[in-house]
């Protein structure tokens, strides 16, 4: 049988703990360590399932759960997590200096577009954006308003994947430079348009649409194509729908 954690590791978690990232479930420990991610302390519930997941899902990191994973009780590991995640996994991991993502987010020439959330409210849906954000290799997710791009919640929503990207919040006036395209039903088809590498692709609220702040920074109104009457689409489909079109454009080859 498996020993049970050591104190050291609980001792180490109860110390990181609210300074740290919370990596929940397995498939975020998986990619934030891919993607270079400092993580200090992971647990599980059951040791050799986590690694037999890592043999099936991720040999590229299975040696490094290895040396890093420590079996702990379920009730020591439910203590740990506030909503626990089906694989029994969690690890607290650094959370990336604010000043290297601003210079990531600030070089130029960029070879990908930022995407801008304008004040979002719902946690998940700005984790499914870091998620495509990931995949597409977009330089990086910015936030303004109130919304901790860095919540647990969206990191579980953006399945680790935090440590591919740069994640920051900022305000309207501390945007990245680039020409600012904006998705707004009165705008023009994005069809239409071949957005450049550098663009700043911007959001508006779930709620209210794109702030005032944010359209006076504007300098391409975009749309989406959409049926008449149907309203609007998920924050996340309207990103991922941009994105797209964005790495099939012809503006730059790829």
């Amino acid at each position: 049988m498996t020993a049970t954690a050591p104190d050291p590791a609980v001792a180490a978690w109860r110390r990181l703990a609210g300074t740290s990232v919370l990596l929940d479930g397995f498939h975020a420990l998986k990619h934030a360590l891919r993607f270079g991610a400092d993580v200090p302390v992971a647990v599980a519930t059951d040791r050799r399932a986590a690694l037999a997941l890592a043999d099936d899902l991720a040999p590229d990191v299975r040696d490094t759960l290895d040396a890093l994973l420590t079996e702990v009780p379920e009730d020591t590991y439910r203590s740990f997590v506030p909503r626990p995640h089906p694989t029994g996994v969690a690890a607290l991991a650094e959370r990336p200096a604010r000043e290297t993502n601003l210079r990531q987010l600030a070089h130029t020439p960029r070879s990908a577009p930022v995407i801008v959330l304008d004040n979002p409210r719902n946690l998940g849906n700005a984790g499914a954006v870091i998620r495509l954000a990931a995949g597409f290799g977009a330089t990086g997710v910015v936030t303004t308003g109130t919304l901790d791009p860095w919540h647990p919640t969206v990191v579980r929503a953006g399945a680790g994947l935090h440590y591919a990207t740069a994640v920051e919040r900022l305000t309207v006036a501390e945007l990245p430079p680039g020409p600012v395209f904006a998705l707004d039903p009165e705008g023009d088809d994005i069809r239409a348009l071949k957005l450049p590498d550098d663009a700043v692709l911007a959001f508006g609220s779930e709620r209210t649409g794109l702030s005032p702040e944010l359209r006076t920074h504007t300098d391409h109104l975009v749309s989406l194509p959409m049926r008449p009457q149907v309203s609007s689409y998920n924050l996340a489909t309207s990103v991922a729908m941009t994105l797209y079109h964005w790495s099939t454009s012809t503006a730059a080859p790829r």
